[in-house]
């Protein structure tokens, strides 16, 4: 079987339920099951919790007992049945409790396929991971779009049924056939235990993860009220995936070209420059509340989460050992994509609640603290060159 092409399938019938998932899901819960914002926002933090919980423990655990197709398989199988679930949910407490079910599968399924990536390519099944992972991020853009058309036609109401099906498709599309090495058990892991605590002891480990975390948690509002917020500055229905879909075009373009043009870059500049446009994003949002600013700001989205991204795994390439590097990942997975998230939702929501405006310029309690510790590390990057050419 062209193990590409299958690869290539699974990522995008993927990316295209969490494109419509990540933008959208707020907003539906608010607008269809008629909670308020901080009600949502609480649910929502919730939910990011116990995605951190289920990414740094659990999907590590049951990597060890299962092979990749089966825990695909299981994961989307859960991530189904949570969706049903919200069909009768209607009080505050039933979608906090169908939401933290369907955050312990559904988030899996990121580091899962990557997991499933890696194998292929170890195996040399899988030749060109980039190009595969490409097609995630086409089908996050291409789910934006088709909602867009769905949701100015019917309501908001149609954002459950579309992640249904999307979620349907990828469940069957996970029984069909699959590379062989992806059924394998996996072997007993005999390497050396290591607590998480030993990570520290890394040079500059704790600092430039600190730093990560502020940048990732200050796209909260963007995640959950950017949707809703294009709503109130009067954005044509029919154009809101689009203006989503800029951010997203913007992280295709920079991933694109990164090793070519910012490989020169060391770490503290790439992340001193992914919090300065982060910080330039919100100013810009806050300060002009319009469509066309909102869309212009979309592109520092290249910034705020992608550039800041690649100099993490710029410096967990340079610094961390393999042995350490999964532990890395799902702490990144845990503090800066998931629990940091849920903190700030919760304030944002509250800002939101005050002034829409305010929930966006509140995230450079994030980004202005996130520059000034780049800059510090900048400047120890700077000292070690020193000392090494001496």
């Amino acid at each position: 079987m062209n193990t590409q092409r299958w690869m290539s399938r699974q990522f995008f019938s993927f990316y295209m339920t969490w494109g419509v998932f990540l933008p959208y899901w707020t907003g539906w819960m608010i607008h269809t099951k008629g909670i308020t914002v901080s009600q949502a926002s609480l649910i929502m933090s919730l939910g990011l919790v116990a995605r951190g919980l289920s990414t740094l423990v659990a999907f590590p655990y049951l990597s060890r007992k299962f092979s990749s197709k089966t825990l695909l398989n299981g994961m989307a199988i859960g991530t189904l049945i949570a969706i049903l679930c919200y069909i009768p949910a209607s009080s505050f407490a039933s979608l906090l409790v169908v939401t933290l079910l369907l955050h312990f599968f559904y988030p899996t399924l990121m580091p899962a396929l990557d997991s499933a990536a890696g194998v292929l390519v170890q195996s040399k099944q899988l030749r060109h991971y980039g190009k595969s992972r490409s097609w995630g991020s086409i089908g996050f853009v291409v789910a934006g779009l088709i909602l867009t058309v769905f949701t100015e036609a019917f309501g908001d109401d149609v954002i459950l049924w579309v992640l249904l099906l999307g979620t349907l498709v990828f469940a069957c599309l996970g029984f069909m056939r699959a590379p062989v090495v992806l059924s394998e058990k996996p072997q007993m892991d005999q390497t050396k235990k290591g607590g998480m605590l030993k990570l520290f002891r890394i040079k500059h480990f704790g600092l430039v993860l600190v730093i990560v975390i502020l940048l990732q948690a200050a796209h909260a509002s963007y995640y959950n009220y950017g949707y809703i917020f294009l709503q109130e500055i009067h954005a044509p229905q029919y154009l809101i995936g689009v203006i989503i879909n800029i951010a997203v075009i913007a992280e295709i373009i920079f991933f694109s070209i990164a090793d070519q043009s910012f490989h020169k870059f060391s770490v503290g500049s790439l992340l001193t420059l992914a919090a300065l446009g982060s910080s330039v994003r919100w100013i810009l949002v806050f300060t002009f509340p319009n469509v066309i600013v909102f869309c212009i700001a979309q592109t520092l989205h290249a910034c705020s989460f992608a550039m800041g991204h690649y100099a993490f795994m710029k410096y967990l390439i340079q610094n961390i050992p393999n042995s350490q590097i999964p532990k890395v990942q799902g702490m990144y997975s845990a503090l800066a994509l998931s629990w940091s998230t849920a903190v700030f939702t919760i304030f944002g929501g509250y800002l939101y609640e005050i002034e829409p405006r305010y929930a966006f310029i509140g995230m450079i309690v994030c980004t202005i603290p996130s520059m000034l510790l780049a800059l510090v590390y900048q400047k120890l990057e700077l000292k070690k060159e020193a000392a090494v050419s001496i």
